[in-house]
């Protein structure tokens, strides 16, 4: 039975007055550095090493806005609401309907519901998921919880996630909704596209600070220049877009509208270039252009060139003297099937070395290979760090030319 209470009031006591464990996922290698940014914002990750695919943090509601606006390496930031034992569905499903499910959503929210589970007794996710929108009917008043027929106007899709292990059932409400890679600036896809949340893993691997130029002479789709641009501007990764705590019941407007003002305040303008992509593809660089001339914050941040990376050279740029030592050159290189055999790769990374020693002395490199064998193929030394982009694992090479 739902207390008698007013809803307001339980929201305010229950939800907004309460620390939450949030767990922030993140691509497989970038853990340490998403624990870094979390700290960046004065949200203390768990102690010891961040987990394999994320890390946790205790905060409170606006603490969620905060990570979801500003973490530019997770991909969606889960707020854990229930914890119990279940070994039967008769028990899962009662367990569900006695959680206090209208202090997190509302009604008639779209729900989607992802399962889990490793050794359980209840090891069938979809029966799982079965047993749980029942419960979670039950409590919301409804008599079904179906995705595909619930409200098509009702915005997000509020995802509940459940993990089973040992009988054990922890649950989590997505804040985020669409995954955070998302940063609802681009349309478009590359030649060899790479997430955002990769690039900016990448950038700060490669020692990128806001306001370096930035050389991205295989652009493709930009997503290393438009990551580099909103950090020069001191602009959150989440700016642009809509997160799915908008629709929960605990949701304040005002709160929000302060974190976005002071977020607005520590904005930069860029009056001149520091982000310099160009490529072959005059398609690619049409489009990318596009996107910073329509977008008033980074209008004036890149300059857009259709070139060939090897007649390529830093002084077709209008850089500042003073700023040419903290440059970076990154690049992602086509690879796997559109390369083709290791014997045509061994000769781009060769080609690519031999170019960056010529004509980039003393810039920083960033530079993705399909295997850390071809660290041999460039004429200096370099750093590789392993991490998985696009269902392979690659390599980043990082370093300073010489």
């Amino acid at each position: 039975m739902i207390p008698s209470d007013p809803l307001e009031k339980r929201i305010k006591r229950h939800v907004l007055g309460r620390p939450k464990s949030f767990y922030v996922s993140t691509l497989p290698g970038v853990e340490r550095l998403c624990a870094a940014e979390l700290s960046g914002l004065g949200l203390v990750p768990a102690e010891g090493e961040p987990g394999k695919g994320g890390t946790l943090f205790i905060g409170r509601i606006p603490d969620c806005y905060l990570a979801n606006l500003f973490l530019r390496t997770a991909n969606r930031v889960l707020m854990r609401v229930d914890e119990f034992s279940a070994t039967n569905f008769r028990q899962l499903e009662k367990k569900t309907a006695d959680f206090p499910w209208e202090l997190h959503l509302h009604q008639n929210a779209a729900v989607e519901v992802h399962v889990t589970t490793r050794h359980s007794r209840l090891m069938h996710t979809d029966a799982v998921a079965d047993h749980f929108k029942s419960g979670l009917g039950a409590r919301l008043g409804r008599q079904a919880i179906d995705p595909e027929k619930d409200l098509s106007g009702a915005g997000f899709q509020q995802r509940i996630f459940i993990r089973a292990e040992d009988d054990r059932f922890t649950v989590s409400l997505d804040s985020s909704g669409d995954l955070l890679h998302k940063r609802a600036l681009k349309a478009h896809g590359g030649h060899a596209p790479i997430r955002e949340t990769i690039a900016s893993a990448i950038l700060m691997l490669a020692g990128y600070q806001p306001g370096d130029p930035l050389i991205d002479p295989m652009c493709g789709a930009g997503t290393f220049s438009l990551e580099a641009a909103m950090m020069a501007g001191g602009i959150p990764a989440g700016w642009y877009r809509s997160f799915a705590f908008m629709e929960w019941p605990c949701f304040k407007v005002p709160q929000w509208q302060h974190i976005r003002r002071e977020a607005e305040n520590k904005m930069t303008r860029i009056t001149k270039p520091v982000i310099f992509p160009s490529d072959i593809h005059p398609e690619a660089c049409r489009a990318l252009d596009n996107i910073f001339r329509k977008t008033p914050l980074l209008s004036e941040t890149a300059q857009v060139t259709v070139k060939d990376f090897f007649s390529l050279l830093p002084s077709d740029f209008e850089i500042p003297g003073d700023k040419r030592e903290n440059g970076l050159i990154a690049l992602n290189p086509p690879y796997g099937l559109r390369l083709g055999t290791q014997t045509a790769a061994a000769k781009l990374i060769t080609g690519i070395g031999q170019k960056l020693k010529k004509d980039f002395r003393g810039w920083r490199l960033a530079l993705i290979v399909p295997d850390s064998l071809l660290i041999k193929q460039l004429p200096f030394p370099v750093t590789a760090h392993r991490l998985f982009h696009g269902g392979l694992t690659v390599t980043l090479l990082t370093g300073r030319i010489c």
